[in-house]
């Protein structure tokens, strides 16, 4: 039994360890790694922070995040931009949101949400980053994901830079060639160019750098807990690593009379 189980660990850290999926019936989609991979990986708040800045000057003209409160910026497990500097951040960009009350659109506030964005028929990205896993462990046990993570900003990252210039105009529609998008073409143009934001911490701003960062902060917006979850987790091994010690010593203590008188007879 011992042996299968051991086989069965060897064969799960194996498969984890590769070094790349298919996302459906895309591409190749190469594994980062990120910061927040693993049991004990946390958020780089300086990578979320230039995602944030991705996603304000780029993506949000066409994408909305209206699942995510706007609040969360201040997280400390999250962007970690201090309050006064979220109010500034919603007054610089215009942020504003409907108010069903008034019937009309208003200032946006800390206390509410990212507002959605349909103009373009975009898909929302709160979620993006969980809706588009792809690695997963052997038989469900999830023990890839453990390792590799979830595959969700390895896609959303790939997809970004990978746009090769083969170009097509189908039925009226311009669609453009994408080596990781399934069937090579997507409506979305390329988004990202370099040197296409100017990062206020003076990181090169190269295509691969802008996904990777936008890509980061997705996954946050996905998981904004996932830091605490990590630590509860961690907690909860070590509290059964406890009791399961002191069950094995309760028995030991409680069957060796008997173990005795056993063999004394």
């Amino acid at each position: 039994m011992f042996r299968k189980l051991a086989l069965t660990a060897l064969t799960a850290f194996a498969l984890a360890g590769t070094p790349a999926l298919a996302a459906g019936e895309g591409g190749h989609v190469e594994n980062i790694r990120f910061s927040f991979d693993g049991p004990f990986g946390t958020f780089d708040q300086n990578q979320l922070q230039r995602g944030l800045q991705v996603y304000t000057e780029v993506c949000a003209a066409c994408h909305g995040l209206r699942y995510v409160p706007i609040r969360t910026l201040s997280d400390e497990d999250g962007p970690g931009i201090p309050p006064d500097q979220v109010r500034a951040y919603i007054e610089q960009n215009f942020i504003e949101v409907w108010d069903e009350d008034l019937r009309d659109y208003r200032a946006a506030t800390p206390e509410d949400n990212f507002p959605e964005n349909t103009a373009a028929g975009a898909p929302d990205l709160s979620m993006m980053a969980k809706a588009r896993l792809g690695f997963h462990g052997p038989w469900g046990t999830g023990l890839n994901s453990l390792v590799n993570g979830i595959g969700g900003p390895e896609y959303i990252a790939a997809l970004l830079s990978g746009y090769n210039g083969h170009d097509e105009e189908m039925a009226g529609t311009f669609l453009y060639g994408n080596d990781v998008f399934p069937g090579g073409l997507i409506s979305m143009a390329p988004p990202l160019w370099e040197d296409g934001v100017e990062y206020n911490d003076g990181t090169s701003a190269s295509v691969e750098q802008q996904a990777e960062d936008v890509a980061a902060f997705l996954m946050w917006a996905a998981e904004p807990q996932m830091m605490a979850r990590k630590r509860m987790g961690f907690t909860a091994v070590i509290l059964l690593i406890l009791l399961s010690t002191l069950l094995y010593l309760t028995n030991k203590r409680l069957w060796a009379p008997v173990k005795r008188a056993a063999k004394e007879s």
